[in-house]
């Protein structure tokens, strides 16, 4: 018994015992997949696309609008493929 300690608080590798052992693993492990997808999903570039138009979309609204005709729908859409 080490002294300043109660009794099964910590075992020799000072991890905790029993549920606080297992609650503590718990934790970390979802620390860890927590980063994981947190950095899956800034690299994906999923946090940068929010809100935004690709210019195909952009194109697309323009000629609905009748602000641009079907010849030039069609050229800088070829432009941007």
């Amino acid at each position: 018994m080490q002294y300043g300690m109660p009794y099964g608080m910590m075992d020799g590798y000072g991890m905790g015992s029993g549920i606080w052992g297992i609650l503590m693993l718990v934790f970390w492990i979802l620390i860890i997949i927590g980063l994981v997808l947190l950095t899956k999903y800034l690299w994906e570039g999923g946090g940068a696309r929010r809100g935004q138009e690709t210019a195909l979309e952009i194109l697309k609204s323009r000629y609905a609008r009748g602000e641009i005709g079907k010849e030039e729908f069609e050229a800088k859409k070829k432009d941007l493929s």
